[in-house]
């Protein structure tokens, strides 16, 4: 990876400021080549941490795969990506979920205006948003084939709409209701176009390889994928040690249960 440019109170300012930093980080070519082979590899076996598209047969996403790829393992003890980690959130973190959500050409459906950190707190009773999303670029990302989209600042709202929602719908607690398409805790989309009316949005977009970072409490989405091109984004979700969830109930390979401080490897490659 590049060396970071930004001082450590400058990259802390913007995240702080905005929710969102893209890094000057890049995966080398080398280590993205490993990372990609772990991807296509684990996504043509059968396991619960694989999960489709509607249609049963178009991946859609890979769950935990640092806990079985050893690839995925090294990746989120690299220096750049947990030092980044700690430096956001400010404390000793684990991996608390890791996931690669995958938008195949022309078919990969969108993610709807959402939160992370409300899956976390209603689900698996996270204390605090004191956590951040690290995300990887595996492919080429522009804003044809399905990049993430945020709405700068919007974390700094806390947790939307939260008692009206209650309101209006029951809750399954399903957690393949939290991976597909039809996510249970969702922003309204005129909420949503509210909100970046006023505050703006940042699209994740750059080459392969490219790092970016993202608070969990910040209101995202992402379209479909209108291109013929892939974009697969690998997301490692650091937890600082002291916000780690009491009691989670959904599976393992969506809520690490293993909280012990991470410890870099020695250098950023794979």
């Amino acid at each position: 990876m590049t060396a970071i440019t930004d001082s450590a109170a400058d990259v802390k300012a913007v995240y702080e400021q905005d929710g969102w930093y893209q890094s000057p980080h890049r995966l080398d070519d080398a280590s993205l080549a490993k990372l990609r082979a772990s991807v296509e590899t684990i996504s043509r076996q059968q396991r619960p941490e694989v999960v489709y598209e509607k249609d049963g047969s178009t991946v859609r996403a890979l769950h935990g795969c640092h806990e079985f790829d050893e690839v995925c393992g090294r990746l989120v003890r690299l220096p750049a990506l947990l030092g980044l980690a700690e430096e956001l959130i400010g404390e000793p973190v684990y991996v608390y979920q890791f996931k690669v959500n995958m938008k195949q050409p022309r078919e990969g459906a969108a993610w709807p205006w959402h939160q992370d950190y409300a899956f976390w707190s209603h689900e698996d009773g996270m204390p605090d948003d004191k956590a951040v999303n690290i995300a990887v670029f595996l492919d080429d990302t522009h804003e044809l084939n399905g990049p993430l989209k945020v709405v700068l600042g919007s974390h700094q709202l806390g947790l939307i709409g939260e008692e009206e929602q209650e309101n209006d719908r029951e809750r399954s607690h399903d957690w393949r209701n939290h991976v597909s398409a039809d996510l249970e805790y969702t922003v309204p989309d005129e909420v949503a176009e509210e909100l970046t009316e006023k505050f703006g949005t940042a699209l994740a977009l750059g080459p392969s390889g490219s790092v970016c970072a993202f608070h969990p409490t910040i209101v995202h989405s992402s379209s479909n994928n209108r291109s013929d091109d892939r974009r697969a984004m690998l997301l490692v979700t650091y937890n600082a040690v002291s916000n780690a969830p009491g009691n989670p109930v959904r599976p393992e390979f969506l809520v690490s249960r293993n909280a012990v401080p991470l410890t870099p490897v020695t250098d950023n490659t794979l």
